[in-house]
């Protein structure tokens, strides 16, 4: 790599800076990470299946040509295109609110958050559609201003095109930050970060300007702790586990028909089979049941025994399931989610702990005087103690707020008049 005309940014003080603005690209500076390939499958994958994910697969190669031999430019609105063409605005809405935002906030550069978040006023720009990163860095990262490529929708839809100036990499991003901050030098941000050339003609426009430099591999520094986020990352809505990579999306996508196939058997096996042999099956068929506690005995009038309520943590539709399969008898249950199993069936070697804690007792049960809430509020926080987590006071609006933007209120349809005749 090139000297570069500014030092690194582990030479940036971030004391006193309260009063600074800050401006930073997105990939490869306030990211480890420089590739914004693994987001863009994340957006392929969610708003259009694995056939959006195959497509930006294929041209993923045609994508990094462009990148390199031609343009950052062509290389980005070729991502684009095959990540975004034809999706509904709202989807992609949806998943830079729902999904990505955990993944983003698990790749934070340490160096870079340092002086980031010590200033006062925090602006990103970056090459990525606005609409995908805004979300997650105004939410989580703090951010103030975002300064992005901008997409051409059509009635709703994305048409894979993006808005004049174009994609946002060298000048046109220092044109983007002359728009938004003026032509008065006294306006100029303070700190001006980047991490690779097209960035310098911004960061020139900065008092002060520092880069971060690629790190090898072994020397990579771990990524910001969660912990240490303005905000965490409660609310999550996804289908895939990691961030892919070209190669490892290429797997996964190779994977989907075969996983599909497995997950029929493994249902299948869940469904027809007798629960007694259950579990034997599906460690025969790959998926690894772990039964912690002792499981209550099932209802008898003859020994008095009566029966049992069981509270899941309610992840999914498999914890009934997987319930089910460690007490050896069938359960009824209240649930929903039905894909949740062919998604889980569908990973190579799933495995799944079933842990059965003590029975709650009577003085803390509605029936020694305690409330509905008291009582629920007590096993959830025994439920989170046991899996490492921690309570919050968010209630199940805040949950639709944070996943589709809504507070998850159904609208009743006005009554229509019984004689009146509806026709198309």
């Amino acid at each position: 790599m090139a000297t570069s005309p500014f030092p690194a940014v582990e030479k940036c003080s971030s004391t006193d800076r309260g009063g600074d603005t800050v401006v930073a690209d997105l990939d490869g500076t306030l990211l480890c990470g420089r590739s914004s390939f693994p987001y863009f499958a994340h957006m392929a994958f969610e708003t259009g299946g694995v056939l959006r994910l195959l497509l930006l697969i294929a041209l993923a190669p045609l994508a990094g040509l462009l990148y390199y031999s031609v343009s950052e430019s062509a290389g980005i609105q070729v991502l684009i295109f095959a990540s975004m063409a034809g999706a509904r605005l709202a989807d992609i809405e949806a998943v830079a609110r729902a999904v990505l935002p955990k993944f983003y906030c698990s790749d934070l550069h340490p160096e870079s958050w340092r002086v980031f978040s010590a200033c006062g006023r925090r602006c990103v720009l970056t090459a990525n559609p606005r609409v995908m990163v805004e979300a997650f860095l105004k939410d989580y990262a703090g951010a103030d201003l975002v300064i992005g490529t901008e997409l051409v929708t059509w009635r709703g839809r994305a048409t894979g095109l993006v808005q004049s100036p174009g994609v946002l990499v060298g000048e046109k991003k220092a044109d983007a930050l002359r728009r938004a901050f003026g032509g008065d030098v006294a306006r100029r941000p303070e700190v001006g970060l980047g991490d690779r050339r097209t960035d310098y003609p911004f960061m020139r426009l900065c008092k002060e300007a520092y880069v971060v430099v690629p790190a090898a591999p072994s020397r990579r520094k771990k990524p910001v702790p969660r912990e240490d986020l303005p905000r965490p990352v409660v609310f999550h809505d996804g289908r895939l586990v990691q961030n892919p990579s070209p190669a490892l999306a290429l797997l996964t996508a190779l994977w989907i028909p075969i996983g599909f196939v497995l997950a029929c058997l493994r249902i299948a096996a869940g469904a027809l089979l007798p629960m007694r042999v259950v579990y034997h099956a599906f460690r025969c068929l790959g998926v690894r049941v772990t039964v912690k506690g002792t499981p209550p005995p099932p209802a008898s009038r003859e020994t008095g025994q009566t029966g049992v309520l069981f509270i899941c943590s309610h992840r999914t539709l498999l914890d009934p399931i997987f319930l089910s399969t460690a007490l050896g008898r069938p359960i009824t249950a209240v649930t929903y989610s039905g894909l949740d199993p062919f998604y889980f069936f569908m990973n190579p070697s799933p495995g799944y702990v079933v842990t059965f804690l003590n029975k709650l007792p009577r003085e803390l049960t509605c029936s020694g005087g305690k409330t509905s809430h008291e009582v629920a509020n007590y096993i959830q926080r025994l439920i989170a103690s046991t899996l490492s987590y921690e309570c919050t006071s968010f209630t199940r609006k805040d949950k639709y707020k944070a996943l589709a933007g809504n507070d998850g209120t159904v609208v009743s349809k006005p009554n229509i008049d019984k004689k009146k005749v509806m026709g198309c």
